[in-house]
Parts: structure tokens; C-alpha cells; sequence
């Protein structure tokens, strides 16, 4: 879970790459660096996510097999809401219990 701001969007294949600054860090389960890809496997950016906005992502680290591939998946029904102080004070509370 992080809180990121969309710098780019394009369609790679049959899938949506966004360009992510990641603003903070909520859960720690994988390392992030300050810009990242995301990734969403369509080509309709579903969820819409807008260039230059501002959003609280719940992604997953997505390796195969073969750990050719490492890259950070937001699922088709994956979290994404715009970012706003209440959803990070809710978030950072529910991070200290979970």
C-alpha cells in the first residue's frame, strides 16, 4: 500500500504501465524506490488512473517462474482511490494493526 502520483501512462502489449512517484510508504512488504512502474494487465488503464493525479495504491510484487520478471501488478480489481489526508490517516491506522 502506497501513496503515488501518476507522472505517465502508456500501453505496453496488452497491457497499461504507469510511470508512479511513490510519494509514502504504508506497508512494507516489498521495497520501493521513489519511481516505480506500475502495471495493470489491460489495455484500458482500468482503473482509470490520471496523469499528474494523486492516488492510494494497493499493488502486489508480481514475479515468475523463471524471476525474469519482477514488477509491481495492480489487478484488475486492485485499490486505487485519489489520495486525501483522511484516507492516509485512515490507512497509516489500519497499517499499525494488520
Amino acid at each position: 500500500v502506497f501513496h503515488g502520483r501518476i507522472l505517465a501512462r502508456r500501453v505496453v502489449g496488452q497491457e497499461t504501465r504507469y510511470e508512479v512517484e511513490v510519494k509514502a510508504r504504508y506497508r512494507h512488504r516489498f521495497p520501493l524506490v521513489s519511481r516505480e512502474y506500475l502495471w495493470v494487465p489491460n489495455t484500458c488503464g482500468c482503473p482509470p488512473l490520471r496523469e499528474a493525479g494523486e492516488y492510494l495504491l494497493m499493488a502486489r510484487r508480481h514475479v515468475n517462474h523463471e524471476h525474469t520478471l519482477n514488477r509491481i501488478l495492480l489487478q484488475d480489481g486492485g485499490y486505487a482511490r485519489p489520495w486525501t489526508p483522511r484516507e492516509a490517516r485512515l490507512v497509516r491506522e489500519a497499517a499499525r494493526h494488520c
